[in-house]
């Protein structure tokens, strides 16, 4: 399974990149999973229906499922985002997983830096910082010799983490856990 995280300031299209990416991974038969660091307190359950009363009664996890997909609801009983590594444990396999967000995570990223925001890009101080994404390829505030991609050119992108697919190979790097 390869990692990448796709990183960069609120508004500045990491979803539309992600949907752009997963659809051109698909289509060179990969298989595609994504993980959404959520900022604010979320909810993807409604009061009334029964998983939210479930959840609301104090159940720790509540899993829904039918014959078409399957979603599970877990509560914390202390708040704090699980680590990237945790998240990806959570998952099934698959070729590659896109983490949204995750900007100070320790693996490789696509910064996304659009020019019109004007905000510092990461890529100069962060050594996990891959490739970057722009709508304004010239417009990069420092000179870099990491690849640089337009926005409207997502397919080459997906060749880019195609041929260097090896970067991304994600292996957990936390202590393998002992029985006994």
């Amino acid at each position: 399974m390869k990692l990448v995280v796709v990183c960069g300031p609120s508004g500045v299209g990491k979803t539309t990149l992600i949907e752009q990416l997963i659809a051109g991974l698909k289509a060179r038969g990969e298989r595609v999973s994504v993980i959404k660091h959520a900022h604010q307190r979320f909810d993807i359950d409604r009061p009334g229906k029964d998983s939210f009363r479930h959840r609301e009664a104090g159940a720790t996890e509540v899993l829904l499922a039918s014959s078409q997909r399957l979603a599970l609801l877990r509560e914390y009983d202390a708040e704090g985002l699980p680590s990237l590594h945790d998240l990806v444990a959570e998952l099934s396999p698959v070729d590659w997983v896109l983490a949204e967000g995750f900007k100070h995570a320790d693996w490789p990223k696509v910064e996304v830096w659009r020019a019109a925001l004007g905000q510092a890009p990461l890529y100069p101080d962060d050594p996990f910082v891959t490739t970057v994404a722009t709508d304004a390829p010239d417009a990069l505030p420092v000179a870099t010799t990491r690849p640089v991609f337009s926005l409207t050119a997502p397919a080459a992108l997906v060749s880019q983490l195609m041929d260097t697919a090896g970067r991304y190979e994600y292996a957990d790097p936390r202590p393998a856990a002992t029985d006994g």
